[in-house]
Parts: C-alpha cells; sequence; structure tokens
C-alpha cells in the first residue's frame, strides 16, 4: 500500500479574547485537493493560546461554549503567568491547554467524516489580534 502525505497551511485573522472561526470549508478545500480518498488528515495550531475541536457552528452553540470556558478559566482571576510577564493573558494559556493544539478527522472516499452538525472551529484565546496559522497534513492513498 503506497502512503502519500500532502502538508498546508491555513491563515486566519483574529481579532482578541475568544474568537470562534469555523475553518471546516477552507480545510475541506486541501483535502479535496490533495485527492486522498482514505486515510486522514491533522491539524496543528502553533501557539500556546489557541485551539482546536468541533462543534455545531451555530450561535447558541458558540455562545453556549464561550460561556463554559469562561466558567472554567475565568479572565477576572488572578494568574500566575499574569504576574511573571505582565501581559494579562493568563487565562488564555489555561484555556488553550484545556481543549488542545490539534484535531485528527478519518477521511474516507475522499471526505472527511465529520457529522452532519459537526464543524472544524479555530478558537483563539488571545487578549489581542494575532494573525493565526495552522498546519495540516492529509496522509492516505489515494
Amino acid at each position: 500500500m503506497n502512503i502519500e502525505i500532502s502538508n498546508f497551511h491555513l491563515t486566519f485573522s483574529t481579532t482578541a479574547d475568544t474568537d470562534v472561526i469555523d475553518i471546516t470549508h477552507h480545510v475541506a478545500d486541501k483535502v479535496h485537493d490533495a485527492g486522498m480518498s482514505d486515510g486522514h488528515v491533522l491539524l496543528f495550531v502553533p501557539g500556546s493560546t489557541a485551539a482546536l475541536t468541533t462543534i455545531e457552528y451555530e450561535s447558541g452553540v458558540i455562545e453556549d461554549l464561550k460561556e463554559a470556558i469562561e466558567r472554567l478559566a475565568p479572565k477576572g482571576i488572578p494568574y500566575r503567568h499574569d504576574a511573571r510577564w505582565g501581559d494579562g493573558n493568563g487565562y488564555s494559556h489555561v484555556r488553550a491547554a484545556l481543549l488542545g493544539p490539534s484535531i485528527t478527522i478519518p477521511v474516507i472516499d475522499g471526505k472527511m467524516t465529520l457529522g452532519t452538525w459537526q464543524q472544524i472551529v479555530l478558537l483563539d484565546f488571545d487578549n489581542r489580534p494575532r494573525e493565526r496559522w495552522i498546519t495540516g497534513q492529509i496522509f492516505g492513498r489515494k
């Protein structure tokens, strides 16, 4: 069996605090362009204040997720990171660590195996605008 790898990068501009960006179509385009019939797509966001996950990308769920994250790692409490570095984004590091920087999705018959209401999202928790890039690898067979 001959396994191939296709690498790609995606870039997104964020505003500040908790941006939730649907990147599903961007990733699906890369999977299509790679021409893999079966395999996996691995996504990774470098940095310690952003994360990747899946969600139903709908305004109610997005707000529910933001509120849940605020309860888990609230902005208004002291963080040792802030005391050491003074940048005020200690909460964003904790939030990103809880969700994680990567996600892997199976590809079957040339398509990601996402559920009907499941989208891939980039979450940026930093307290300033950023240019986020995602590294992707599609590996499998054509």
